[in-house]
């Protein structure tokens, strides 16, 4: 990322937070850019976490949790921490996936450290494998399942979320976000491995990676898996998270004892 880019990103955050009233507490990128396959002219997809003034949640009319702005190839949306603070005891994916973003724009005061605290404590491997299998064959469904054709880059939209819950099985612990971390902590055939690389240089390296015929390999490890797999994650015990910490976190952000970010 060029160092242009990258201003523009802070001061389109930097107008957010003063056109909302808010603190962002913490920004990252997210989608194909943070999973390290990105074309060359995939957007900016930035996510961040931001808290309201005292008052501003002692109101019979609440202001929106979430803030949404488009500007160019600037994707931007944020969540308010007490929306952040629900979505992570449901060990909500999405934002433990930019928790662990590998490219941060923002981040102060200790929120997000909190919530990655938080989260190794008490997530849930079950309802993350469950949601990214249920991801997985979504996009397999959609886009490859049945098809003689299929458009490249889907692979990559069903192969993502499918080694997500291979390392859950694996390790016990959240994915790192980086698509190729996952797969250096996982087992796959060798063909398959080497037709993903080949995947994952093309969209790389162009603007769109067009429609061809199916790759068998894929294919035929993506059914297996999704025949297979449903079992596994049906056998992981469930867990509930404890909301003491999260209630802390919010209290401390929110009556000062935690600075920084963003205003």
């Amino acid at each position: 990322m060029t160092f242009k880019r990258e201003h523009a990103i802070q001061n389109a955050l930097a107008r957010l937070a003063s056109d909302h009233a808010v603190r962002i507490l913490y920004a990252c990128e997210s989608g194909s850019r943070a999973w390290g396959f990105a074309s060359r002219d995939s957007d900016y997809d930035v996510r961040f976490l931001y808290a309201r003034k005292v008052e501003d949640y002692l109101t019979l009319k609440p202001h929106r949790d979430v803030i949404e702005h488009m500007q160019d190839d600037l994707d931007l949306a944020g969540w308010d921490i007490f929306k952040a603070c629900k979505l992570l005891a449901k060990s909500n994916p999405p934002l433990l996936e930019w928790l662990g973003s590998p490219i941060v724009y923002l981040e102060g005061g200790g929120f997000a450290e909190g919530l990655r605290t938080q989260a190794q404590k008490w997530f849930s491997c079950r309802a993350c494998c469950e949601h990214y299998l249920s991801m997985t064959r979504s996009n397999f469904s959609d886009h490859v399942d049945g098809r003689e054709k299929v458009v490249r880059k889907k692979y990559l939209y069903v192969l993502r979320p499918l080694a997500c819950v291979r390392w859950l099985l694996v390790h016990g612990a959240f994915p790192p976000t980086p698509f190729i971390d996952v797969l250096d902590g996982i087992q796959l055939p060798p063909e398959v491995r080497a037709d993903v690389g080949r995947l994952l240089a093309d969209k790389r390296a162009n603007r769109e990676m067009g429609i061809a015929g199916r790759i068998p390999s894929i294919g035929s490890f993506l059914q297996a898996e999704l025949d297979g797999l449903p079992e596994k994650v049906a056998g992981i015990p469930g867990r509930r998270f404890r909301l003491e910490g999260l209630n802390e976190l919010i209290s401390s952000t929110l009556l000062g004892r935690s600075s920084g970010g963003t205003r």
